[in-house]
C-alpha cells in the first residue's frame, strides 16, 4: 500500500467488559500497522471497552480518516450500531471538513478462507488432512443468523478446495451444535478452529466446555494453556482446538486490503 501520512485509520471492535482479552487483536494489529509508519495516526476504538467509538473521532487530528470494522461477519453491529455512533451517512460521510471512509468488516474479505486453512494446518502440524475433519465454529443464534451464513460461506469455499475430508459448519447457539462434534464427525482427526475475532468469552472460555475439554469456563485466554495441550485424546478421535482465526497476525495485511479496495470503489476521491 502507498503510504497515507496525511490519513488517519480508525479499527474499530467489539470489546468487552468481562473479559480483558477480547480487544487483544485490535491493539495488535493496530500496533504492527503503526510499526509500518503507512498512516498518519491509527488508533482502536470499541463498542463494550474504551476508548469507546463515540471517542473515535477525537483522537486523531487528521481530516482523511479511514474506519474499518474488525468484525467477522456484516450485520447488526456493522450496518446500524457503528455508523450510528460515528454518525456515518454511508461509505463516504463528509462533515466538519472532514472525510470519513467506512471500509467493509474484516470478515468479508476473500483471504479469510486463506487464513482459516493456514490456522488450521499450524495448530495440527503434520496431520494428513485427508484423515481430518475440519470444524468451523461461529456463533449462531436465531435473532441474527449473519455470523452463520459467514461461516457456512467459508466452510463451502474450503470443502470445494478437497484439502480435508470433512468439513463442516458448526455453533454455539443453533444446529448442528459444536457440543455434538463427536457425533458429526467421520474422521480419526478433528481440528477444530473458531471463527471469531478474539479469544474472548466465547473461544477461550465457552466452546472448551462445550467441546468437553473443560467442565467448566476457566481464566482469561491470556493464560493460553487451552491451545497449548494439543492434541487431546476424546471420544474416539484426536481433537486439536486452535485460537480464534481473528488473533492471526495476517489480519492486519486484510485491514490494508480493506482500505485498498474502499480506494478502488471510490476513485475520485483524494
Amino acid at each position: 500500500m502507498t503510504p497515507k501520512p496525511h490519513s488517519a485509520l480508525i479499527i474499530v471492535g467489539h470489546g468487552s467488559t468481562t473479559n480483558p482479552d477480547s480487544s487483544t487483536p485490535s491493539f495488535e494489529h493496530a500496533e504492527s500497522l503503526v510499526r509500518r509508519g503507512l498512516f498518519g495516526d491509527v488508533q482502536c476504538v470499541f463498542w463494550k471497552e474504551e476508548p469507546s467509538m463515540r471517542q473515535a473521532l477525537h483522537l486523531v487530528d487528521q481530516d482523511d480518516i479511514y474506519i474499518v470494522p474488525n468484525f467477522i461477519s456484516e450485520g447488526y453491529f456493522t450496518r446500524t450500531v457503528i455508523p450510528r455512533e460515528l454518525e456515518l451517512t454511508g461509505p463516504l460521510t463528509q462533515r466538519a471538513g472532514r472525510t470519513l471512509k467506512y471500509c467493509e468488516p474484516v470478515g468479508n474479505h476473500e483471504r479469510m478462507t486463506e487464513l482459516l486453512l493456514r490456522r488450521a494446518a499450524e495448530v495440527a502440524p503434520g496431520v494428513d488432512p485427508q484423515k481430518t475433519s475440519l470444524l468451523i465454529v461461529g456463533h449462531g443464534t436465531n435473532l441474527n443468523d449473519n455470523s452463520a451464513f459467514a461461516a457456512k460461506r467459508e466452510v463451502d469455499r474450503i470443502a470445494a478446495s478437497g484439502i480435508y475430508a470433512q468439513v463442516l459448519s458448526t455453533f454455539m447457539e443453533e444446529e448442528p451444535l459444536i457440543a455434538k462434534w463427536d457425533e458429526l464427525t467421520t474422521q480419526p482427526n478433528v481440528v477444530v478452529v473458531p471463527f471469531f475475532i478474539s479469544d474472548g468469552l466465547h473461544s477461550y472460555q465457552d466452546i472448551p466446555v462445550l467441546l468437553g475439554i473443560e467442565q467448566e469456563p476457566t481464566a482469561a485466554a491470556s493464560q493460553r494453556s487451552v491451545f497449548r495441550d494439543n492434541p487431546r485424546h476424546m471420544r474416539g478421535r484426536t481433537l486439536y482446538y486452535a485460537s480464534a482465526v481473528g488473533t492471526e497476525p495476517l489480519f492486519a495485511e486484510v485491514i490494508l486490503d480493506q482500505i485498498t479496495a474502499f480506494d478502488l470503489a471510490h476513485p475520485a476521491l483524494p
